[in-house]
């Protein structure tokens, strides 16, 4: 059990705060129709696309936040910031899997490439983007949780109903299929974070905020797919 590598109270403290934020962020997304219409095997194959188009803002700047993010440690966070390079450098080329499944999945190259972040995307991309350039911007730990579990918990499963829904063999979905078969040791990795974190009196609060405040924004960029 990942829970295992916790060993202090206040990691311990975080940890169920983090998971009552999960769970508030899986409530947020059953309700949107999007999801609802993936969840009922509704989902066309456009819609689809539409989905990928407008994820690959989010997927792309990733690796911008996550690298101010790791430059914005100081020396007494060393540790932090070779585990933050070292998350940029396994997902800096994510959003070409992306791509590929788009065009894949019927879509022009071209158009994706050239899309606009939607309002969700672009409050998102802001907000990750100014917690990072902060100084020792541990907070960002509960950004990665809400981004990785989502990855872990629910990538493979949308993939799956996308496949089913569209017929698909999938060879549309391996951006989703990646994810959800990578992201469980990337969120060890988190798992084992906690701790060194937590050591701070005022850190839990501010990675539950953070956590909070992307998983609200998350929703809100799906929420801002356009669906039938």
């Amino acid at each position: 059990m990942q829970e295992t590598l916790i060993t202090t109270a206040a990691g311990q403290d975080c940890l169920q705060g983090l998971m009552r934020v999960w769970f508030d962020f899986e409530r947020q997304l059953g309700r949107l129709p999007l999801i609802q219409r993936l969840d009922r095997g509704e989902l066309s194959l456009a819609e689809y696309r539409t989905l990928l188009l407008n994820l690959r803002q989010q997927v792309i700047e990733g690796a911008r936040w996550i690298s101010r993010c790791a430059s914005s440690f100081d020396r007494h966070h060393a540790d932090l910031r070779s585990v933050v390079i070292q998350h940029a450098r396994d997902e800096h080329r994510d959003y070409e899997l992306l791509e590929a499944d788009y065009v894949a999945a019927g879509g022009d190259l071209a158009e994706i490439q050239a899309a606009p972040r939607n309002i969700g995307s672009e409050a998102l991309h802001a907000f990750m983007m100014h917690r990072a350039g902060q100084p020792n911007p541990i907070d960002l730990v509960g950004a990665m949780w809400i981004i990785e579990g989502l990855g872990q918990k629910m990538a493979g499963d949308w993939a799956a109903r996308v496949e089913a829904a569209t017929g698909g063999d999938g060879g549309y979905t391996r951006f989703m299929r990646y994810h959800g078969e990578n992201d469980d040791d990337h969120l060890a990795t988190l798992y084992g974070l906690i701790d060194r974190v937590c050591q701070a009196p005022e850190a839990p609060q501010a990675i539950l905020r953070t956590a909070r405040v992307v998983a609200r924004l998350y929703a809100l960029q799906l929420e801002e797919v356009p669906c039938d």
